[in-house]
């Protein structure tokens, strides 16, 4: 038996319904934070500092992600059947 169901929400009551909290505002104070760090930055050398503390793994954690990336559109070409999977005759 297969199931469908449509909701028809804004992504704010979607939030809602599910229970998420509201980050608007730690948003909104982070990205006007962030903006005020990279006007300031008046070197490469300064901007990859910066790289280096919010991002702990550094390149390793881009080739993680990366892999993570090309494996999933992989994936993704393939269908998203496997072979190993048939349909039984009922």
């Amino acid at each position: 038996m297969k199931v469908t169901v449509e909701l028809d929400c804004t992504p704010e009551e979607a939030r809602r319904m599910i229970g998420l909290p509201d980050v608007a505002k730690l948003n909104e104070s982070y990205v006007k934070e962030m903006s005020k760090f990279l006007q300031g930055a008046n070197s490469v050398e300064q901007l990859q500092n910066f790289t280096k503390i919010i991002a702990p793994m550094g390149e390793a954690g881009l080739k993680m992600f990366s892999s993570f990336v090309t494996g999933a559109m992989g994936a993704g070409s393939s269908g998203g059947k496997s072979s190993s999977t048939k349909k039984k005759s009922d």
